[in-house]
C-alpha cells in the first residue's frame, strides 16, 4: 500500500490482511490462480516473450513458499530459479550487475530471482558492503538496467514480502526447534534482525528511488501464508497478462493437413473470426 503521496510505506500495510479459517477455499483460490499462470506460461512460450520476476523481503518472509507455489503448475522447461547469495570470488571482480545479466530470461521463458540486484542497495547498504557512492549511484544503475530489458521487451515484476517483527520471531524460533528446518536459519539471519530500523530506511528508499512505470515495486503483507501465497499469484498473473492475448494459438494448418493425411484425424479449423488477433 502507497501512503497519500504514491509512496509505499512498511508501517502503513495492513498486517493483518485477509486470514483464511478454511483451508478448501484457499485451496481453490491457489489453485485456480495456478491454472490460469500454466495458460500463460504456454502463451509466452509460443509468442517467445520474457518475464522476469524478482522477489525480495525480510528472512522469514515466506519468499521460498511463495516460488514453490508459483512454480508448481509451470512446464520446467520455460522458468529458471535463481537463488542469490554473496557474489563468488570471481563476480566480486566485476561489476555488481554482470551476474545478473549472464541469468536473464531466454525467449519464451521466466527467470525467477530470490533475491537479486536489489542487494545493492539492501544489505550490502546496510552491513557496509558498499560504499555509500556506489548504493547511491546504484538507483540510477539498476533503473536503466531494467529499462533495458523492458525496452527489449521483458516484462519486469518485484515483489517485496514485508512481515512484523513479531512474526519473524515466531518464524525462527519455529526453525530453531524444527530439525528439518534448521538449515533455514543462519547466524546472518539474527545479526540482520538487530538492524531492523536500518533496513526500513533502506527498503523504503529502494522503493523511492526504483518503483518506475516500467518496472514498478508490490509490497505484499505476509504475516499470513495462505494470503501472501494467493496474492502474489495474483500480483504475477495480472502483470503477465496485461495487453497480452493468452487465448490458445490456433491449429497449425501444415499439422493439421499432416495429421490428416498421416494419421487420419481431421480437425475442423478456426475461422478468421475466432481466430485471437
Amino acid at each position: 500500500m502507497a501512503n497519500g503521496n504514491g509512496k509505499i510505506r512498511l508501517d502503513k500495510l495492513d498486517m493483518k490482511a485477509a486470514h483464511f479459517d478454511s483451508k478448501e477455499e484457499y485451496e481453490r483460490r491457489l489453485g485456480k490462480l495456478q491454472k490460469e499462470l500454466l495458460r500463460i506460461q504456454q502463451t509466452y512460450w509460443h509468442e517467445k516473450r520474457r518475464a522476469i520476476i524478482v522477489f525480495e523481503g525480510w528472512d522469514a518472509a515466506g519468499k521460498g513458499g511463495c516460488i514453490r507455489r508459483l512454480t508448481e503448475p509451470l512446464d520446467p522447461r520455460g522458468f529458471h530459479v535463481w537463488p542469490i547469495g554473496a557474489p563468488s570470488r570471481d563476480e566480486q571482480g566485476k561489476h555488481y550487475l554482470y551476474r545478473f545479466w549472464t541469468r536473464l530470461p531466454a525467449p519464451g521463458s521466466f527467470a525467477i530471482f530470490d533475491r537479486s540486484w536489489y542487494g545493492r542497495v539492501l544489505v550490502e547498504r546496510v552491513e557496509g558492503f558498499a560504499s555509500k557512492d556506489e548504493w547511491k549511484r546504484a538507483y540510477d544503475e539498476i533503473n536503466q538496467f531494467e529499462k533495458m530489458l523492458t525496452d527489449d521487451g521483458a516484462r519486469i515484476i518485484k515483489i517485496f514480502m514485508h512481515i512484523s517483527p513479531e512474526e519473524q520471531l515466531e518464524r525462527f524460533r519455529e526453525r530453531l526447534s524444527n530439525p528439518y528446518k534448521r538449515w533455514k536459519l543462519t547466524e546472518e539471519d539474527l545479526r540482520n534482525r538487530a538492524r531492523w530500523d536500518d533496513y526500513v530506511k533502506a527498503i523504503e528508499g529502494m522503493f523511492d528511488k526504483t518503483s518506475t512505470e516500467n518496472a514498478p515495486w508490490q509490497a505484499v503483507e505476509a504475516n499470513s501464508k495462505w494470503y501472501a501465497r494467493l496474492r502474489v499469484l495474483e500480483i504475477v498473473t495480472e502483470a503477465l497478462k496485461k495487453d497480452v492475448n493468452v487465448a490458445p494459438p490456433p491449429v497449425d494448418i501444415s499439422v493439421a493437413k499432416i495429421a490428416a493425411e498421416v494419421l487420419g484425424i481431421h480437425m475442423q479449423m478456426e475461422t478468421d473470426a475466432q481466430s485471437p488477433p
